[in-house]
């Protein structure tokens, strides 16, 4: 038996995270993973999907070089195997950096499938079955992720029903796609595809394309797909999807009821936390809804075994499952264990970005969210066709909201979408998280040309002092 004082099980972007803080501040510690380091964020997930969608950007770009200057470009071609190749090494790169990572900290990686007994130690086994070794350790944390949801039982085969693991390994692009669910995932996906030729539908059961995001964010997405030739239905539910004669039929009802016929589809519903054979049921430890119940220091209901990530959940409020909040609580846990000083994290300064084109990115409340709490708004818009930088680079479709309390000036919320909004929103997030009114960025100089301009101008609009518009 190996004692730690802390162990980990799940190395993804929660679980690596917490083992190096851990290993900073003195603990002996151990990360248990039965797959490759990184987890799905880093071999399935954020890193090769940001490949993929980074060939079909330059894909979109040559087959618009006219409007650079550029001709006698009308044979573009391109190799799909390669493109997926290329997402697949970058992601093996990545887990070859967090080997490295956990090497550097001296931190013991422990490869195979972790479960707890009722002793609560840890019983290792390997990808047969077999108990391999026992681990005992002060405080656990389980950070075993989750994985792609399912509708109405049906399996994914990764060939025809495609879960996003399916979905970036396609050795060529499908003739026609069908993607239930218009989140991040998604959206992605169909931007990706489209790239490349695939004639791309895209279902949604709310009212809105990136149900989560400002209505007004929405409303341009939806136009931009539908220029560049994705159809998009929302109010539409997914019944049923079955497989005849190598033929995907995808039934629905709303706004579209009909059945689809396309060569795959990709169902993109959301994900749900692996709970299963770690031992939860034999701890007894609290589950809601396919996730491990904690409290604001990330502790299950059993004394030393904390929970973070995709598979920890609070009963009264609903977290986003993202890379960068599961990042985040592992620090915040291992710091409350340590006893440090932490508050705890302000999950309302979170942001959300999508990557597809035009990029979306977000934090805090939408403008509908902040009149429904009962808040006077002042909002700005500022679009990006009158921004210098994004004319000149030719990217000028979208804007910047930036929304008010007008009795205070807190900035409540932000949502941007066009060009590197995904990269612009980490100002607002320093804005937030210091507590800015809009009075303070307007006195804060930005650079020009910029992209960031566009927040400046957004929050000067706001309080009708806006120079450009």
């Amino acid at each position: 038996m190996q004692y730690f004082d802390i162990t980990i099980i799940g190395a993804g972007p929660g679980g690596y995270t917490a083992a190096i803080r851990a290993a900073q501040l003195g603990f002996k510690t151990a990360i248990i993973e039965k797959d490759k380091l990184g987890g799905v964020c880093l071999n399935w997930g954020c890193i090769p999907t940001k490949a993929l969608l980074r060939s079909a950007e330059i894909m979109n770009l040559l087959i618009h070089l006219d409007k650079f200057g550029f001709g006698n470009y009308d044979n573009i071609t391109f190799d799909f195997p390669k493109i997926i190749k290329r997402s697949r090494d970058v992601a093996n790169a990545s887990e070859k950096g967090v080997n490295y990572l956990m090497k550097k900290n001296k931190i013991t990686v422990i490869n195979g499938a972790a479960r707890i007994n009722k002793d609560k130690e840890i019983l290792v086994f390997d990808k047969d079955g077999n108990q391999k070794e026992i681990i005992s350790s002060k405080y656990i944390i389980i950070a075993t992720g989750a994985r792609p949801r399912t509708i109405n039982n049906i399996s994914f085969d990764e060939k025809m029903i495609l879960s996003s693991t399916g979905a970036m390994l396609l050795q060529k692009p499908p003739k026609k796609l069908t993607i239930v669910g218009s989140g991040a995932i998604g959206m992605e996906f169909a931007y990706f595809y489209r790239a490349f030729g695939s004639e791309v539908t895209v279902i949604e059961m709310l009212p809105q394309l990136l149900p989560l995001e400002d209505y007004e964010v929405s409303a341009v997405i939806s136009k931009e797909f539908n220029k560049y030739g994705i159809k998009t239905y929302t109010n539409t539910k997914t019944e049923n999807i079955e497989i005849k004669n190598d033929v995907v039929y995808t039934t629905t009802s709303g706004d579209l009821n009909k059945t689809i016929e396309s060569d795959a589809v990709l169902l993109a519903v959301g994900v749900i936390g692996n709970i299963e054979n770690i031992g939860v049921e034999d701890l007894h430890i609290k589950t809601f809804r396919n996730g491990i119940v904690v409290d604001r220091s990330y502790q299950t209901n059993v004394e030393g075994i904390y929970s973070i990530g995709d598979v920890a959940v609070f009963e009264d409020f609903g977290k986003p499952m993202l890379a960068h909040v599961a990042s985040a609580e592992a620090i915040n846990c291992i710091e409350k264990i340590k006893g440090l000083h932490n508050i705890e994290l302000r999950y309302e300064n979170i942001p959300s970005c999508t990557y597809c084109q035009p990029q979306v990115a977000s934090i805090g409340l939408t403008e509908t969210k902040a009149k429904q709490n009962g808040y006077d708004l002042k909002i700005g818009k500022f679009p990006f066709s009158a921004n210098g930088k994004a004319r000149a680079i030719g990217e000028s479709v979208g804007f910047v909201k930036m929304i008010f309390d007008s009795k205070y000036g807190e900035l409540l919320g932000a949502h941007i979408i066009g060009p590197e909004a995904t990269e612009l929103i980490s100002e607002i997030i320093a804005f937030k998280n210091m507590e800015a009114v809009g009075d303070s960025i307007i006195k804060s100089v930005h650079a020009h040309p910029t992209l960031a301009e566009a927040i400046l101008e957004a929050t000067g609009v706001a309080y009708n002092e806006a120079i450009n518009i």
